[in-house]
């Protein structure tokens, strides 16, 4: 029987603590590590044991990337055309919100965030092994938080309800850590990024983040990207296949 990777059981672990929360706030919350473990199993099957590479750590999943593929950032459209990831929903899945229902790949949202992301490491680097060969991303919570019809961000909860998504989500961080070894730790946004200072206790590299809701953002990323990763990318653009 193969060995399991060290990854992959601290996500299970990370996926059963999420189901033992109880969250008021929300009105819906979705939890992919569950419904989509097949998208985020083959994610972390194919990229998630080297060591000594860059921690890259989102904030949560969005509700058409993730929350559809399982695929951090997994923007349907390269979760299938640039990962090659063919995924399969669990057949019982969470009560959804009219206005975001869980399509997998069938879903013809697009995810803003996760193309942006996903499209500049196709450009930058040309197939995912290349990417992977230097970076891992990792969210920080796997959790998705609806409420009055719109996404709500985990700072949202109430203190109690942070507080213990906070617990789980820092444990499987520090454990992601240890497993992976990175030689730097990268916060994609500012709420990543103090979580990693305050549970690291180190000064996190920072990475603004992709969403389409920051209009700088939507000039300027490519080019954050490129000024924030450049210690860990090779010189000179490699064309992609």
């Amino acid at each position: 029987m193969p060995t399991t990777l060290p990854i992959i059981r601290i996500t299970r672990r990370l996926a059963r603590d999420m189901q033992a929360l109880d969250l008021h706030t929300p009105s819906h919350v979705y939890n992919p590590l569950r419904y989509a473990w097949d998208g985020h199993h083959q994610y972390l099957d194919r990229y998630g044991a080297p060591k000594g590479r860059v921690l890259l750590v989102g904030m949560n999943p969005g509700p058409w990337g993730m929350a559809q593929t399982g695929v951090p950032f997994g923007d349907v459209i390269m979760v299938r055309d640039w990962f090659h990831i063919d995924m399969q929903l669990a057949r019982t899945l969470p009560a959804q919100h009219p206005k975001y229902p869980i399509l997998g790949m069938a879903c013809h949202r697009g995810e803003g965030s996760g193309s942006r992301v996903w499209r500049w490491a196709r450009d930058r680097l040309g197939p995912p092994e290349a990417f992977f060969e230097r970076f891992f991303v990792w969210n920080y919570c796997p959790l998705l938080f609806l409420k009055d019809g719109r996404n709500l961000i985990p700072e949202k909860l109430t203190r109690a309800e942070h507080d213990a998504l906070t617990v789980a989500c820092d444990h499987a961080l520090k454990s992601v850590v240890r497993a992976l070894e990175p030689q730097a730790v990268v916060g994609i946004g500012r709420y990543a990024e103090r979580r990693i200072n305050e549970v690291l206790g180190i000064t996190a590299d920072y990475l603004p983040h992709p969403s389409p809701a920051n209009p700088k953002a939507n000039k300027e990323w490519p080019a954050m990207a490129e000024e924030a990763l450049k210690p860990w990318l090779p010189r000179g653009r490699v064309r992609a296949g």
